[in-house]
């Protein structure tokens, strides 16, 4: 009876720790050819992922671009001349721009 009651708790623990098992985003072996990287699903600014973003005009379009592509939660343009704090925000994607508006830099932050 033990000897069946142990393989029981064999096979309830193995359960329990293929639960815990992370199979990733799921999406790794489903992009095309010229997709950007995959970002992780954190919340977290990846500026890599939106550096397609560099030389192209600002808009709104664009912005939430950047911000998707990079997994950023919170997304801004800045121009030469903006106040901006010093916080750094590791959930934000910054397009910074030059005074023609077309984007010169992405970061994070």
């Amino acid at each position: 009876m033990s000897c069946m009651r142990a393989s029981w708790v064999t096979l309830l623990a193995a359960l329990a720790l293929a639960g815990c098992a992370s199979s990733g985003n799921g999406s790794a072996g489903n992009q095309t050819a010229g997709a950007s990287p995959a970002v992780a699903n954190d919340g977290r600014c990846h500026a890599d992922g939106a550096q397609f973003a560099v030389g192209k005009p600002a808009s709104a379009a664009l912005l939430e671009q950047a911000r998707t592509a990079s997994g950023s939660q919170i997304a801004r343009i800045l121009q030469p001349h903006d106040v901006v704090t010093l916080e750094y925000r590791s959930d934000r994607v910054n397009l910074n721009a030059d005074d023609s508006g077309k984007i010169m830099r992405v970061n994070c932050g």
